[in-house]
């Protein structure tokens, strides 16, 4: 897969690939204006979104309504590195969904790539190149 990064003017840093643009910016105490999501919270927000692809998936293979089903993710970050210490994604359900199936949204939501990107990070090669 290959992204092309661009930067469209002020703090905006934007990200393309296929037929997607991703924008990110910085908040104004960051010099952005906040027009967009900064890089990193765009990060954190993948692993929400992606347990959220599993449970979705789970549900509609059984038939099960998502109607009243959110998931709640909360990031502890580290005072001193701002970095993810801890997160939660807490998969709230309505009353009416079957107790049966609660251990096994938290198993699908368990399969989420961004969570096992973490377990198994990358190797970065940064370099630069004359075009």
């Amino acid at each position: 897969m290959e992204l092309v990064i661009d930067f469209p003017g002020g703090a905006r840093v934007d990200a393309h690939f296929g037929p997607y643009d991703v924008p990110t910016d910085q908040p104004p105490q960051g010099g952005g204006s906040g027009s967009a999501p900064t890089p990193y919270a765009v990060f954190l927000s993948s692993m929400g979104t992606c347990a959220g692809i599993f449970v979705l998936g789970f549900c509609k293979q059984r038939g099960l309504p998502v109607e009243g089903i959110k998931i709640v993710q909360r990031v502890d970050r580290n005072p001193l590195t701002g970095l993810a210490s801890d997160v939660e994604l807490e998969i709230q359900v309505p009353e009416s969904f079957p107790d049966k199936y609660h251990a096994a949204l938290v198993k699908s939501a368990e399969q989420c790539l961004v969570k096992k990107q973490f377990e198994s990070p990358p190797k970065f090669n940064i370099h630069t190149e004359v075009k």
